[in-house]
Order: C-alpha cells, then sequence, then structure tokens
C-alpha cells in the first residue's frame, strides 16, 4: 500500500480500502478505514499520489506535536547507553504531489488515540500517548497499525536512573518504511529525572524509504533541536 502512485488504482488490505477513479474529467479518492469513509473530488491531470505513514500525532485531529511511549521502568547504572526497541502508533498520510507543490489529502490510522499531560498542568505539554513492550530485538508487527522504534538509551548521569517514559517533539521525526515502519531516536539522562531526546535520520534496516514528512506541506522550515524531558522519566 505505501509508495507512489498515477491516476487510477486500488489497494484493499483488511479494513483499508483506497482507491481513485476517473470519471467526466475529474479523479475520484475513495478511502475507507474500519467503519469510516473520506471522498474528495480531484481535478488533477499531473499529480501523484504518495502514500506513507506519517507522523502519529494528528489524529482524531492536530492537537500537539508530541508524542510520549510509556514502556516497563528499567534502572540503568551511570555511564552505560543501552539499545531496545519500542514499538508506536502508525499514521496513514496520503499527499498530492506535482511539480510545484505538494499537499496532504488525507490522515487515518487504524489504532485508538488516547493522550496525556507531560509535566505539570501549568506548564507541561500535551502528548499523544502509548505504551509499549521493550524488545531487546525488532519485534514482529502489522506495519499498517505498529512501528518499530529503534532507541539508544545513554545515561550520561552520575547516579543511576529510571526510565519508564520517552517523549518526542514529532516535528523532529523522520520514519522510513519497507516490510516494516521503523523510527531511530535517542535519549540522553543528563540527571536521574531529566533527559534529551532526539530522532535520528537513518534507516533501520537498510533500503529502506523514507516517508514524506507532514511538516513539508506546511512551508515551514524545520530545524531539528530535540526536546527536554524535564518533567521526570517514569
Amino acid at each position: 500500500m505505501f509508495g507512489r502512485y498515477k491516476d487510477t488504482f486500488c489497494h484493499e488490505d483488511g479494513d483499508i480500502l483506497i482507491k481513485t477513479e476517473r470519471k467526466n474529467g475529474f479523479l475520484t479518492y475513495r478511502r475507507r478505514c474500519r467503519d469510516e469513509t473520506f471522498e474528495r473530488l480531484l481535478a488533477s491531470e499531473t499529480g501523484e499520489f504518495i502514500i506513507n505513514p506519517v507522523e502519529p500525532v494528528n489524529l482524531p485531529k492536530s492537537i500537539t506535536d508530541f508524542f510520549q511511549i510509556d514502556f516497563p521502568p528499567m534502572v540503568i547504572e551511570p555511564g552505560l547507553t543501552r539499545t531496545i526497541y519500542l514499538e508506536f502508533p502508525v499514521e496513514i498520510g496520503v499527499f498530492l504531489n506535482t511539480a510545484k507543490d505538494i499537499e496532504v489529502l488525507d490522515i487515518f490510522g487504524l489504532g485508538t488515540q488516547k493522550y496525556t499531560l507531560y509535566g505539570p498542568p501549568t506548564s507541561g505539554v500535551i502528548a499523544r500517548w502509548y505504551r509499549s513492550a521493550v524488545h531487546m530485538e525488532i519485534p514482529p508487527v502489522d506495519r499498517l497499525s505498529i512501528g518499530v522504534m529503534k532507541l539508544t538509551i545513554q545515561n550520561a548521569a552520575t547516579e543511576w536512573a529510571e526510565v519508564a517514559r520517552v517523549v518526542f517533539n514529532s516535528l523532529d521525526m523522520k520514519i522510513y518504511y519497507g516490510d516494516i515502519v521503523a523510527a531511530t531516536a535517542t535519549m540522553k539522562i543528563v540527571a536521574p529525572s531529566r533527559a534529551e531526546t532526539n530522532f535520528t535520520d537513518a534507516p533501520l534496516i537498510p533500503g529502506m524509504t523514507r516517508s514524506v514528512e507532514l511538516n513539508k506541506t506546511h512551508k515551514i522550515p524545520v530545524i531539528s533541536h530535540g526536546y527536554l524531558m524535564e518533567w521526570g522519566l517514569s
């Protein structure tokens, strides 16, 4: 289903159906995801459809750029670096691409969406929330609903640290897809309750394709700065 398409096509995979039809000079785009449907008429002769996973912060509507993954607590000794694999929710974006512009047409997903507050009510951030198991190797997943994140955790502090969650700014996220949907990220613990997080622009598996990022359609340049978790790691 992920990839680039011209003119008319039809893809059905489980609970998802995407198809386009041409009639009377218009393209009709139709999408079904479980019981939800979406349809648009398109006046386009040269446009290309791009379907790929996107940053998981857009459903049921866009309310935040942050997302948080909770996982079973880990206690990490000072100076240690450990790599784990986490799961994250997949959202699917459909883009219209021409030589002059790219525009998001549709965003949908199979999962349910939950949100949480990271930090105090007066200064914290709303974040998309997801709970994952901790894996020591790439787990088997359904790529239309679950992605795999390779997370390298470095305890640069001088004390032991307990970690049970990681918070990211999705504007920095680089997603790749192939047989699975994946991202790679880092978490540097600078104090027992503070950490810096960021994404790495690299495929988890050689040969994967990089997704189009939603911020490209917003026409706003984004400079990667990562995120400072200052309200606790567990």
